[in-house]
This record gives C-alpha cells, sequence and structure tokens, in this order.
C-alpha cells in the first residue's frame, strides 16, 4: 500500500501525497467456524484495510 484510504469509500482525490515510508502493514487470517477471511492493514493509517475469503486470496505460487 502506497497511501492510506478508505478502502470501502473511497476519496475523490486518490492522488494525495503520504508518506508510504512509515506505513506499517501487517496481514492476517482471521478464522470463525462460517469461514476464514484473509485481511490486510496499514495500522499506521485508520480505515486501511481490506479483507477477502481464504478462497479468493491470491497465493503466494500467484505473485511467482
Amino acid at each position: 500500500m502506497y497511501g492510506c484510504y478508505r478502502l470501502s469509500n473511497m476519496t475523490p482525490n486518490v492522488t494525495a501525497a503520504s508518506d508510504a515510508s512509515r506505513a506499517e502493514v501487517m496481514a492476517s487470517v482471521d478464522s470463525t467456524p462460517a469461514r476464514s477471511e484473509f485481511i490486510i492493514a496499514d495500522i499506521s493509517c485508520d480505515n486501511a484495510w481490506l479483507s477477502m475469503t481464504v478462497e479468493e486470496a491470491p497465493s503466494l505460487r500467484d505473485w511467482a
């Protein structure tokens, strides 16, 4: 992630400058009995996260 934007409600000015050098991005799998969600979040910025089901998430092989 290069900027901090609300992923669920994008702002009109998506080219706003941000300091990506201070970003702290983490990923996690949150499991419940019903399903597992893959979550990516920039913890240095409020509301900068996204999630998808584990089945929809790309694998490392897909990125290679």
